[in-house]
């Protein structure tokens, strides 16, 4: 939610600073702004309400501002109408104020205590012209740096004791031309190394085609930062060393490769993103979590699993439950991190807390986290960007390897952690004695089911080569009104996943329930013409799914039957059938969802909708 680019160095800041915008866009927003200076020259803002492309018409892609220092953000709106004057970047000048700006910033977060703020600062002659809370922050640091005639480290540092709330802020002093000011809470912010030049980016891909080398930035940390250095600061305002980061991503992977949208991309790139994953902890017929700082002993000592995440996340943590259940005896809740952060939780200090977040900065999973560990709980985090808040502040750290996703609907980071948590319950299972009854039996059983996990890649990319067929089916049923996922244990999984591409791209109403739970309400919904999608992967309880499928039918329901190859009887049961290559029943959940994801896709395309950024949304939720 909402991006941060900034740049000092010697080239042309403003095309610099779009160009990073431009590949936040899908972090979601509703404005756009820059702030550029050349030399002691004063500071040049211009703002755009919509899209960037309002925003590179208004400044000639950048070339009418001058300068080779300036910040950039594109502002998904909390506080105030999605408005110009709402639009970052913000000064401390008042209403009617004339001259240069003493300070002028942008910030990601929210300012929790923003009102008591703004009040004390009316109360000491400031006016303000916009309705959001950067703007009380902005006027604030400026209030620290004039009262007290500090540094602008010691006015970010003060300002930072007085806020209450998460935020990734970057700020400009006239006073001190050549040079950005930073400091950061719970919002993410890496800042990237180049030859005579300095980048800061809330996220990677904005800085990828200048700079690999960047450093991260830690909480109620600041930075001063020129184009030939960058110092760090702790929040007593004492310089603080911290190690360059090499990012192994390859720029081409955050392009859309020839692609028409980001996320048709992305479910290409699935097999190559589970391969990764796979061969980073699968040796031979042995797993190796040994780079996660898990250890036998550690997976033998767990009594519980608790996992906690948000929206897709959390969906991976309902395949996950029934899959760790089945091959092991560890009981296992699965909590929506929004609500398991309020709720007064009895840990037990054997409780294994499993936190799911493609960013890493989920502001709820962090929470979720953070009070996991207050309880004195084991945590592990499943995550794709390394250095992330979450991997730094979790005890243990499993990687996952997707490579940058651009779509905010997500698809093979999705794949990636389900990937991650298949190779979690396996080696939990095999810790534990589970798989089998003697180590002969147990070696065999782990090597069968590394066998199946190694056949999805390319399952995957089988199913890819049919998908001409759900393009048809898509524009047939592009209009529909509601859409029904159903199933049973993991098919009912994988039905909320598919459920969520569908709502989150189409627009159109979705849910997905457990199919046995149709005839408890949600069946009176149904009416001639809806269309209802069966997930039919289980054997042991195909039969079952069929016969609620048939309920439907008999209302009225168009009947769309998703199973493997080999369940051809479904076709006298259902409208349409889609076919998915059959692999051990425990994992089946990465090849059905493989047609749902196409499914919301090019239902997406059909309506004429902006597939990569998909209304009201944003790619990371790093506020509450």
């Amino acid at each position: 939610m909402c991006g941060i680019v900034g740049y000092v160095g010697k080239r042309k800041a403003a095309p610099l600073l779009l160009e990073g915008l431009e590949r936040l866009e899908y972090r979601g927003y509703d404005s756009a702004g820059l702030a550029v200076r050349d030399g002691t020259g004063p500071v040049r803002i211009v703002k755009a309400a919509g899209r960037l492309r309002q925003l590179k018409e208004k400044t000639d892609d950048g070339n009418s501002l001058i300068g080779t220092i300036g910040i950039g953000h594109t502002r998904w709106a909390t506080h105030g109408e999605p408005t110009e004057n709402n639009a970052h970047p913000h000064t401390s000048l008042s209403v009617g104020q004339e001259g240069e700006a003493d300070v002028v910033g942008v910030h990601n977060g929210i300012i929790e205590n923003y009102q008591e703020l703004r009040t004390k600062l009316l109360n000491n002659g400031y006016t303000f012209y916009s309705q959001t809370d950067t703007e009380v922050l902005i006027k604030l640091v400026d209030y620290y740096y004039k009262k007290y005639k500090v540094s602008p480290i010691d006015a970010l540092s003060k300002t930072i004791l007085r806020v209450r709330g998460t935020y990734a802020l970057a700020v400009m002093f006239r006073d001190h031309p050549g040079v950005i000011y930073v400091a950061r809470k719970d919002s993410p912010m890496i800042i990237g190394r180049g030859d005579g030049e300095t980048y800061i980016a809330s996220d990677v891909p904005a800085i990828l085609n200048h700079t690999r080398q960047v450093y991260y930035i830690g909480n109620l940390e600041m930075a001063e930062i020129g184009e030939d250095s960058v110092t760090f600061y702790n929040l007593d305002g004492n310089v603080i060393e911290k190690e360059l980061t090499e990012i192994h991503w390859d720029a081409e992977s955050a392009e859309r490769g020839g692609y028409e949208h980001f996320m048709m991309k992305e479910i290409h790139d699935q097999p190559q993103a589970i391969l990764d994953t796979l061969n980073s902890y699968v040796t031979g017929n042995t797993i190796d979590l040994s780079s996660t700082g898990l250890t036998e002993e550690i997976l033998r000592e767990a009594g519980s699993l608790i996992i906690v995440a948000c929206g897709s996340a959390w969906h991976v943590g309902m395949e996950a439950q029934y899959i760790i259940e089945d091959l092991t005896s560890l009981p296992v809740r699965v909590e929506v991190a929004s609500e398991f952060r309020y709720r007064h939780m009895h840990f037990t200090k054997d409780t294994l807390v499993i936190v799911i977040s493609q960013s890493g900065e989920t502001a709820d999973s962090l929470a979720a986290l953070r009070m996991a560990k207050e309880a004195g709980c084991r945590t592990l985090a499943i995550v794709n960007v390394v250095g992330s808040s979450i991997a730094r502040e979790a005890d243990h750290v499993m990687y996952t390897y997707a490579g940058p996703e651009i779509a905010v609907a997500t698809t093979k980071a999705y794949s990636a952690q389900l990937i991650c948590m298949d190779l979690l319950a396996l080696k939990l299972a095999e810790a534990r004695g589970e798989l089998a009854e003697n180590p002969d039996e147990s070696e065999k059983k782990l090597a069968y089911y590394l066998a199946e996990l190694a056949k999805i890649p390319g399952a995957i990319k089988r199913i890819l080569e049919d998908k001409e067929r759900l393009q048809w089916f898509s524009a047939k049923y592009s209009n529909a009104r509601d859409i029904f996922f159903v199933g049973r244990g993991i098919d009912y999984a994988i039905g909320l996943e598919g459920s969520l591409k569908m709502k989150e791209i189409s627009y159109i109403h979705s849910e997905s329930y457990a199919a046995g739970e149709m005839k408890h309400g949600t069946i009176s919904l149904i009416e001639d013409g809806t269309l209802v999608i069966g997930i039919l992967t289980q054997p042991q309880l195909y039969e079952k799914t069929v016969s609620n499928l048939l309920e439907c039918k008999s209302r009225g329901a168009y009947l769309l039957g998703l199973t493997s190859y080999g369940n051809y009887d479904v076709e006298d049961n259902v409208d349409f059938t889609v076919y998915v290559p059959r692999i051990d029943p425990h994992f089946m959940g990465s090849l059905a969802v493989i047609p749902l994801q196409l499914l919301g896709y090019y239902v997406s395309v059909s309506r004429g909708l902006d597939v990569d950024k998909p209304r009201n949304l944003a790619k990371s939720v790093t506020v509450e």
